[in-house]
């Protein structure tokens, strides 16, 4: 039986644990082929080996988002072994918790050269690939902090924030095109960072990375006159609207 993404190429940025390793592991059982880009070669070949058992296939590209070459390099390496590029999900985020007198400019420079530097290049990089696929699709990952902010996290929240404008823009530019861009702002996520970030909410209480990666593969193989541009994915147990 054919799957929804035979024959699809898919990229996902920070595919080695949380969200991206979901994504990677629900377009992959799909039947997508899958690069996993992040820093850690023995996580990626974990998430390798489940996009595997799921009936999928990877390549794994072990890639600085800070450093411009390296993420140039990715998108050659997709390029050059595949020809083609269909879905690029910028979902890898770094965090940093502490008041913004407390913030040194290396912490706020971090969270912009990954949360929204590496996004912009990557997505620069790729649309020439994007553009021709039969329908190219860019899935950002950003946060409920896109829209709002919490006390101590100034520097997280100013690179969301900013990852959600380049994301409208570049929508707009795309618009007619057969590029579709999404945002995606996931409240509290069963991961690793918010589990550092967050203590406070019930492990219970948290989205699943697998919700995530349900809503992208409904974005991904969506392909009627309906867009969705923007998603805002609160925990069951927070309030509703994202309202503060």
């Amino acid at each position: 039986m054919a799957k929804k993404l035979d024959g699809k190429v898919a990229m996902v940025t920070g595919a080695s644990r949380g969200i991206g390793r979901a994504i990677s592991v629900a377009l992959g059982a799909e039947g997508a082929s899958i690069v996993l880009a992040a820093r850690a070669v023995h996580k990626l070949k974990e998430t390798a080996e489940l996009v595997k058992q799921a009936g999928g296939q990877a390549e794994i590209v072990v890639t600085e988002l800070t450093d411009e070459d390296s993420i140039k390099n990715l998108v050659k390496v997709v390029g050059e072994n595949y020809g083609k590029l269909d879905v690029l999900v910028n979902n890898a985020g770094v965090t940093h918790s502490a008041k913004l007198e407390q913030t040194a400019t290396e912490d706020w420079q971090r969270c912009m050269l990954v949360n929204a530097r590496a996004p912009f290049i990557l997505c620069r990089e790729a649309l020439p690939l994007l553009r021709q696929a039969p329908a190219g699709c860019i899935i950002n990952i950003a946060s409920v902090v896109g829209v709002k902010g919490y006390p101590l996290q100034s520097a997280y929240t100013s690179s969301k924030h900013a990852l959600r404008g380049m994301t409208i823009s570049l929508a707009e530019e795309l618009r007619g095109s057969s590029v579709r861009v999404h945002l995606l702002c996931p409240g509290g996520v069963d991961t690793e960072m918010v589990g550092n970030v967050r203590p406070d909410i019930k492990k219970e209480d948290l989205i699943e990375p697998g919700e995530i990666a349900e809503l992208v593969l409904y974005l991904v193989t969506h392909e009627g006159n309906a867009v969705i541009d923007e998603l805002h994915i609160r925990r069951a147990a927070s309030a509703p609207w994202f309202v503060s």
